[in-house]
């Protein structure tokens, strides 16, 4: 990537509508449908803004589209030093030497009942979660993080109410390793503040990540 193409993405950045400052407790999720640029392009707008992580989601590929993407876009998390974590499909992680997976619980529940599943290998290893009793299970089956939701009213749950601050809150104080709250976030001071006063590590961006 030469100089001029640095200097224009991070131009890109800075003219974000967001709050630059709240980036770092942010993971973003990964959506290609909601792009309205190319799908690299806008993962690299986003690594412009340096995240905690990005979580490449896109399950509704084959595992070999998951992997032709996965390598590059683990490329350009690379180029930005944004830790990329991948979703679902673990071999394609160990295939790719990548040691972040995301994982959903039921999947997560299987490959602790099989020996054979090297999860050790995995230095990060996030779940989903959508109560306090998944929370403390997820803890128990070895997650180092989850994302617990939907916080807050969003279109990607049209119709279904918002678990709310006080379910946050009650998961941060039943694990002890960090919750990202998840639906209905973004880059927001006074959300932010209000998670942060829940307890959690952060949140869960996904349409105003696609959409930046």
């Amino acid at each position: 990537m030469d100089k001029n193409s640095n200097q224009k993405n991070e131009n890109a950045a800075s003219d974000s509508k967001y709050d630059q400052t709240l980036f770092h407790r942010v993971i973003a999720v990964s959506n290609r449908h909601l792009c309205r640029r190319p799908f690299p392009e806008q993962i690299e707008r986003i690594c412009q803004c340096h995240p905690q992580a990005l979580i490449l989601r896109e399950k509704d590929l084959s595992e070999d589209e998951y992997t032709l993407l996965a390598e590059q876009v683990m490329r350009i998390c690379g180029s930005y030093q944004v830790p990329c974590i991948l979703h679902t499909y673990w071999k394609t992680a160990l295939e790719l030497h990548c040691t972040s997976i995301h994982l959903p619980l039921p999947l997560l529940r299987e490959c602790k009942k099989q020996p054979e599943v090297p999860i050790s290998s995995f230095s990060q290893l996030g779940t989903s979660v959508h109560s306090i009793e998944e929370a403390v299970e997820a803890e128990r089956l070895g997650a180092t993080y989850i994302t617990a939701g939907h916080i807050y009213a969003t279109d990607c749950k049209k119709g279904l109410p918002p678990r709310g601050l006080d379910f946050l809150r009650s998961v941060c104080q039943a694990v002890d390793i960090p919750v990202y709250a998840i639906g209905g976030m973004k880059p927001d001071k006074a959300q932010f503040a209000e998670i942060q006063d829940c307890g959690a590590a952060g949140g869960c961006i996904m349409s105003g990540m696609m959409e930046l």
